[in-house]
């Protein structure tokens, strides 16, 4: 059974084409500006064309939200280019995790039932840098054990530049320095290791809490340049949250 996943997301939108378990292709648009769903049929029409996807081969749409204006959009659009309605799934569809809080956004609950199907029977950490950066803890019984909630770091990054008036766009990569001696490494060596600091903390601090060597997977937009600099972090998985989406609709 082919099955598209869609996360709409604060900052992109990811979709990912599952034949069963697996996902075999994803591709990410960017969610602002909102568009209507006319925009969004041509979009994802254009963009199956380019993955060679024919919409009568999928069987079921699975969308994860937390930007409630868009998902109506999607919604509208699914219907249009597949006709047939969305599984819409939040911290309220069932599964083996326990959300516990009634605020706990799609994308963090989806994390961690990806986790906990992933891998079992050892408490999980999932690290999400996205415009928030998040660290959620799930137990071996699917008990969410808690979440952090930080500034995401391109969220910080662009704080930074609009509120200086010297202060260039940089490209977030490891500097070859920790000290700079110019703008530019100066500034990646802050957003780069002090953001590093920042996540082996959480990850420290949570280990210590539930007396445990949490098994750490980090997913979202800039993951890959902070998991070559610690080893704490134990899996970098961009795909993660969408296999806690497929996970959550699957059997809807």
């Amino acid at each position: 059974m082919n099955s598209i996943v869609i996360n709409i997301g604060n900052s992109n939108i990811r979709f990912g084409l599952f034949n069963e378990d697996n996902c075999d292709i994803s591709w990410v648009v960017n969610t602002k500006p909102y568009r209507t769903p006319d925009e969004l049929y041509v979009q994802m029409s254009m963009l199956y064309q380019t993955y060679k996807i024919e919409p009568k081969e999928i069987s079921k749409v699975i969308i994860g939200s937390v930007v409630p204006q868009l998902t109506k959009v999607m919604n509208a659009a699914i219907k249009k280019i597949h006709d047939l309605d969305p599984v819409i799934v939040d911290r309220n569809t069932p599964s083996g995790v326990v959300a516990k809080s009634k605020q706990m956004g799609t994308d963090i609950y989806a994390n961690l039932v990806a986790a906990h199907n992933l891998y079992p029977d050892r408490k999980n950490i999932v690290l999400d840098f996205g415009t928030a950066l998040t660290a959620s803890c799930v137990a071996e019984d699917g008990e969410t054990l808690g979440v952090i909630i930080a500034p995401g770091i391109i969220t910080a990054l662009n704080s930074l530049i609009s509120q200086t008036a010297q202060l260039p766009g940089i490209e977030l990569v490891k500097p070859k320095t920790v000290l700079g001696l110019d703008t530019v490494s100066c500034m990646q060596s802050g957003m780069v290791y002090g953001f590093l600091g920042m996540v082996e903390g959480f990850i420290d601090r949570i280990n210590e809490e539930v007396k445990d060597d949490c098994f750490v997977v980090a997913t979202g937009g800039v993951s890959h340049v902070y998991k070559p600099l610690t080893n704490k972090i134990h899996v970098m998985d961009r795909l993660h949250t969408l296999k806690g989406l497929y996970f959550l609709g699957k059997d809807i």
